[in-house]
């Protein structure tokens, strides 16, 4: 019954900005600590950042200062606002359910592909 879609993926120049959303049903959105992923071709998937219902974010090294996570609970929609990206940052980006209140979970939308031309 939980489902999630990611969209907004595409092609951007480096230097440009992009902004990702996730959009979650079946489940209550307001309690889920969600995450966002990617992995580039030949590579590990790799956390990029995460919320919790409170609205407490933490992002990966890699990314801090350019991207940012946030969430809209009256949209069930999480959100990642990439900016300054650079070539590397190319990959499939995932969304990922960690936990439900208490519980814990590991549920992935399907992915979309931002590629970052150089």
């Amino acid at each position: 019954q939980v489902q999630l879609v990611e969209s907004g993926g595409g092609l951007v120049q480096a230097g440009g900005s992009l902004r990702l959303s996730c959009a979650a049903s079946g489940t209550r959105f307001s309690i889920i600590t969600m995450a966002w992923y990617r992995q580039a071709p030949g590579k590990q998937r790799e956390l990029v950042a995460t919320i919790t219902p409170s609205g407490s974010t933490n992002s990966a090294d890699s990314v801090k200062g350019r991207f940012t996570i946030s969430r809209d609970n009256a949209k069930n929609t999480v959100y990642l606002q990439m900016s300054s990206l650079k070539p590397e940052d190319t990959g499939v980006y995932y969304c990922n359910i960690q936990r439900i209140g208490a519980l814990y979970f590991d549920y992935w939308g399907q992915g979309t592909q931002v590629t970052v031309s150089s």
